[in-house]
């Protein structure tokens, strides 16, 4: 015979209470324990390595002298760039305002810095990264230098650039109006710094943004551009695949906030 007397009811329901938050509690500390940060790149995407960077002085958009010692105490994603260029700096810098604005959505607008340092020396001045920060909304540092500093700065990332000729007919440079006379080859991908001031990954492989582009970026492409824009190679990457390397950086997980 069962005793259902309402103080023996209460005692049980309490046990049974305290039973499962003791449960949930358990279930919580698992799940804290098992929790991992994110995995390093695979080594199709890049390199992982741990080696200290340069401390070369270069120009930012106003001018004045800066270096990536200048952003110690966080993490640094800089890719080389050309604001002239009609192939995949668009497509990157389409990939970082994306990009920013998921670190931004997770908090960690404060600890993570985008950058592009310039790749064509001969054109690209302070004034004109001011520009193109204002009309193509690359809102982050944008750095340039005399053509041997910025030689010197992107000899030791293996970032290759040589001037060549312009395809005919030629495009027209989106800041002055007039055609322009020649075009700059050079490495793609990006690289991640740490805090410290030490590389830790890099990709020469280009961003995959699966044909989407904001209007203004799209028509600085030529038609190589606009292909890779569609169709890119199978070995490029995406932006959630960037911005898991960018989370195994900080040493936490961030959920893509933008489609």
């Amino acid at each position: 015979m069962h005793d259902r007397t309402p103080a023996v009811f209460s005692r049980r329901l309490r046990a049974l209470v305290d039973w499962l938050g003791a449960l949930a509690l358990a279930g919580g500390l698992l799940a804290a324990c098992s929790s991992s940060p994110p995995p390093a790149p695979t080594s199709p995407m890049g390199i992982v390595q741990d080696r200290p960077v340069p401390t070369t002085v270069l120009m930012n958009d106003d001018g004045r002298p800066t270096s990536l010692a200048t952003y110690r105490g966080k993490d640094i994603v800089v890719a080389p760039f050309l604001s002239l260029c009609q192939d995949e700096c668009p497509l990157v810098t389409g990939a970082f305002i994306a990009l920013q604005r998921d670190v931004a959505a997770a908090g960690l607008s404060g600890k993570v810095v985008f950058m592009e340092v310039s790749v064509d020396p001969w054109r690209d001045s302070p004034a004109r990264l001011r520009a193109y920060s204002t009309q193509f909304g690359a809102h982050w540092p944008l750095l340039t230098g005399s053509e041997p500093t910025v030689r010197a700065f992107w000899k030791f990332f293996g970032v290759y650039f040589a001037k060549v000729p312009e395809q005919q007919p030629a495009k027209t440079d989106w800041w002055t109006g007039k055609p322009l006379t020649f075009d700059v080859d050079h490495t793609d991908g990006f690289i991640l710094i740490d805090a410290t001031g030490h590389e830790r990954f890099i990709t020469v492989q280009p961003p995959n943004l699966h044909g989407k582009l904001s209007p203004g970026l799209k028509a600085l492409l030529n038609a190589g551009g606009l292909q890779n824009l569609d169709s890119q190679t199978p070995s490029s990457w995406t932006i959630p695949e960037a911005l898991a390397d960018v989370g195994w950086l900080v040493g936490r997980t961030i959920t893509p906030a933008t489609s």
